[in-house]
């Protein structure tokens, strides 16, 4: 159960997930499919320096800005010379930010004066370097917006599509897929009368962002997408990749476009369905220029993810099927701690430190909503092993920290316990925590201060701790199941040790909902030995985290403690 073969090498990275559009926005009026004149929008000047000092203050070190990439929308900027979009294409008023419609943009929606739209972008970045922040934007690879149309490209380069050979289905040098003799219907055109504005006649139909090779995908499909092509023929599956494809160098130039603005890394959008091999090609030239730029990859195939990093150069995968899965069983009253075993004991020796935790993002339901625990106090023993557990990165999703629900339907995304990426809104408990624009929490509840502190002090804990940022973990488990330990509930309690040599933490959780223990916590000789510690000794074992309790106890007889519901403890063995 040890695991101190790896020694760790990457930076305990704490991530602040911002959905820029909804971060800074503090209309009220939140009418069902609104408008952005009726429902409001948040831009980058409202990420102003009061909101950047406190997430710098909340102990953050990267900030991943989403949806800052122009995106189809159903709102019109033909004033400002960009092509409206057909809504039959568009998912939302506001639009997907996953729905690219130009590379090189950025969302009109996020701009208070439209033509300056690129400039108050790079000031933000500059700011948010200027608070010692790191900025993360999306890079996504696989899909664009069916009506993908670059205007504001440089000088020289060629856009999406306007060099492929149409009437083949697939050629290596190609953007897109295609469906000769076809045309593209939307699953959305029977909803609208056929003499709107903008209506998009695609043909030959191109293939859809999924990979779906139809020209009729249905409602549940990425149909506003359609799919890039990276030499890889989807018709027969042969790869085509020397010479290199056409693809390959546009999305080198876009991702190094990025990085000449200052762009510090970035979470690359649904990266399993392109091919590693093109990652590693583009992770290394990127990397030659911007050596500390890194890269995050969404995938969900635990297969890939030692291919993903160790061939294609990723920095951080996604723990989603893995840690993520198993926690919320947990935090739900289902599952087990000893599924906690079985996550590391796949990502043990050479890649746990890659994976990236979290309990929220975009995609994920709230923690408080009614579709998951219904309490954002569930969070504090997951919450308190997905940053400790390991030397790689955790993520925070903005308003996670004082408990938003995301209740009832915005519009598009209908109501289904997420905060919508796809509709024009306000966040009312969030809004409080802006306090017209001073991002102080002034018009929080009590409640809400106390989940906001508490996430606090987890990022303070990390931030200043030798043995979570950089030591070596051993699981307890082995060690007090099967009655060795009094009081010790295997499957709802999780115990572990983070050591170096100048700190060592004995961190113990309760999974439990509704139930105390009064257990002891056993280390065996052989942890004692890696931690160079006498077991014969007596120790001081003080909780650094939440209660600055302290227990004295000797290293053979364990370590006696009680634990109330979702109760946990880290504790400083001196």
């Amino acid at each position: 159960m040890n695991t101190s073969s790896t020694t760790p090498v990457m930076d305990k990275l704490i991530i602040y997930q911002i959905f820029t559009r909804l971060f800074g926005n503090q209309n009220t009026t939140n009418k069902i499919n609104g408008s952005l004149a009726e429902n409001g929008s948040g831009t980058f000047n409202t990420i102003n320096d009061a909101a950047l000092t406190a997430i710098k203050q909340f102990g953050a070190s990267h900030v991943w800005f989403t949806g800052i990439v122009e995106h189809a929308t159903q709102t019109d900027y033909s004033a400002y010379g960009l092509r409206p979009d057909d809504p039959t294409v568009v998912k939302g008023r506001a639009g997907s930010p996953y729905a690219v419609k130009d590379y090189y943009d950025v969302d009109p929606d996020l701009a208070e004066n439209v033509t300056e739209r690129m400039a108050e972008f790079e000031a933000l970045i500059r700011r948010t370097h200027a608070y010692g922040l790191k900025v993360i934007t999306d890079f996504v690879p696989n899909h664009v917006a069916r009506q993908y149309h670059s205007d504001a490209k440089p000088a020289g380069v060629v856009d999406l599509g306007e060099q492929d050979n149409t009437s083949v289905n697939f050629a290596p040098d190609n953007n897109f897929y295609y469906l000769p003799n076809e045309t593209f219907v939307s699953p959305e055109a029977g909803l609208l009368d056929k003499t709107t504005p903008n209506r998009l006649h695609e043909f030959p139909a191109k293939v859809t962002g999924s990979g779906s090779i139809t020209a009729t995908p249905d409602a549940n499909d990425w149909y506003e997408t359609v799919k890039l092509n990276y030499g890889l023929n989807i018709f027969d599956g042969s790869q085509h990749v020397s010479p290199v494809p056409a693809t390959w160098q546009q999305m080198l130039d876009i991702l190094l476009f990025w990085a000449d603005k200052g762009v510090d890394g970035f979470r690359c959008d649904m990266a399993q369905l392109v091919p590693v091999a093109f990652w590693r090609w583009a992770i290394e030239r990127v990397k030659l220029k911007y050596p500390r730029t890194i890269f995050i990859a969404e995938i969900y195939e635990p297969h890939l993810y030692r291919p993903f990093i160790f061939e294609g150069g990723f920095d951080y995968l996604y723990d989603k099927v893995g840690l993520y899965d198993t926690l919320r069983a947990l935090m739900e009253g289902r599952g087990s701690c000893y599924d906690i075993t079985r996550v590391w004991q796949h990502q043990s020796g050479d890649y746990s430190q890659h994976m990236l935790r979290f309990l929220e993002t975009h995609d994920e339901q709230r923690i408080a909503s009614h579709f998951f625990t219904n309490d954002p106090w569930a969070a504090i023993p997951a919450m308190t092993l997905s940053a400790t557990m390991h030397t790689g990165p955790f993520l925070l999703y903005f308003g996670q920290e004082i408990g938003v629900r995301a209740e009832g339907s915005e519009g598009f995304s209908g109501d289904d316990g997420r905060t919508t990426i796809f509709d024009y809104w306000g966040l009312p408990d969030w809004q409080n925590w802006i306090n017209g624009g001073r991002y102080d929490g002034a018009l929080l509840t009590n409640e809400q201060r106390l989940l906001r502190a508490f996430y606090q002090q987890l990022n303070h804990l990390v931030n200043g701790s030798d043995a979570i940022q950089n030591g070596y973990f051993y699981d307890l488990q082995y060690a007090n199941e099967n009655g060795q330990s009094a009081g010790y509930d295997a499957h709802k309690i999780y115990s572990y040790l983070r050591y170096t040599n100048r700190q060592r933490l004995l961190i113990v959780c309760n999974f439990s909902n509704d139930t105390s223990y009064d257990t002891t916590v056993r280390i065996p000789g052989h942890a004692f030995g890696v931690m160079n510690l006498d077991p014969n000794q007596t120790y001081q074992f003080s909780d650094v985290f939440l209660t600055h309790t302290t227990v004295t106890a000797s290293g053979r007889e364990g370590v006696s403690l009680s634990l109330p519901p979702r109760g946990v403890r880290v504790l400083e063995i001196k």
